[in-house]
């Protein structure tokens, strides 16, 4: 929501001037997370970050739902980041507004985030409100032991005011079948496996982000999860759109993948007082 947020002739005097352009035009855009469709290739196992599928499946819209359904005034700024934005200028995230940060940690039982320790503890010492989010891939183990991975590898909680619970990204797979080859019940039951073993581990409820379309597609738009658990919804338009079933709010909104310094941009609903009370528990 990703460790991940930099989603990045003829040779006349006109071809120079275009190549010029596009020189200036490409060192002036906000970092963008690679995409898998760049090189044509499968990703490799460990490199998937938050909304990694979102544009492919989803795409993007600035023009429709204009109207958005609660001011931005009342929200408050946040990013989300994996290993491929490497180290974080923090600082600058900070003095432009950002207030919470989330950052990637773990995926399936294989892989822990090399950049963990700059992003998290960079966002904390600048700051920030940070929390930890685990990449599901329901595909190679069960939730139990992601969960328990997660919290061995980072995505633990303390009661510091600070620090915010656990995050699931489940979301479209990138290395394969979208649903991960499970059924609606099965991945219904994956999912609960997760949140039983992470809140029995610290306490908290973790927070489930997800795409209405994936939830739909892949849980049979499975209402189940909303009473205990926190909505994170992906949705890269001027709204955060239609909720998974259950949810008639969200907490979080991954609302671009091409915002300023580092990609992936969020919008906590609430100020930052609500930030604190959800890291509070």
């Amino acid at each position: 929501m990703r460790s991940d947020i930099h989603h990045p002739g003829r040779r006349s005097r006109w071809s120079v001037t275009g190549a010029l352009t596009g020189l200036l035009l490409t060192l002036s855009l906000p970092q963008a997370v690679p995409s898998s469709a760049d090189s044509g290739s499968p990703p490799a196992r460990g490199s998937a970050y938050m909304g990694m599928g979102v544009l492919a499946h989803d795409g993007a819209s600035t023009s429709a739902d204009t109207t958005e359904t609660v001011p931005r005034v009342t929200q408050t700024e946040g990013v989300d980041v994996s290993s491929h934005q490497g180290d974080v200028a923090w600082s600058t995230l900070w003095k432009a507004g950002v207030r919470w940060a989330y950052t990637k940690a773990t995926e399936g039982t294989y892989y822990t985030n090399p950049s963990f320790p700059q992003q998290y503890n960079g966002s904390y010492d600048a700051g920030l409100i940070r929390g930890a989010y685990h990449f599901a891939t329901p595909d190679t183990t069960g939730g139990a032991a992601q969960a328990d991975y997660f919290v061995d590898h980072g995505g633990g909680w303390t009661k510091d005011g600070k620090t915010l619970p656990g995050v699931l990204d489940i979301e479209w797979n990138p290395y394969g079948d979208a649903c991960y080859g499970k059924s609606q019940s099965a991945m219904v039951t994956w999912i609960r496996d997760f949140l039983n073993r992470y809140k029995s581990r610290t306490g908290r409820a973790a927070v489930i982000y997800t795409a209405t379309s994936w939830w739909s597609d892949c849980t049979g738009d499975y209402g189940g999860f909303a009473g205990a658990n926190p909505l994170w919804i992906a949705r890269y338009a001027s709204t955060a759109g239609t909720l998974p079933a259950g949810w008639s709010f969200y907490t979080m909104w991954q609302y671009t993948s091409t915002g300023p310094t580092v990609g992936d941009h969020d919008r906590f609903n609430g100020s930052l007082d609500k930030v604190k009370n959800l890291a509070t528990g």
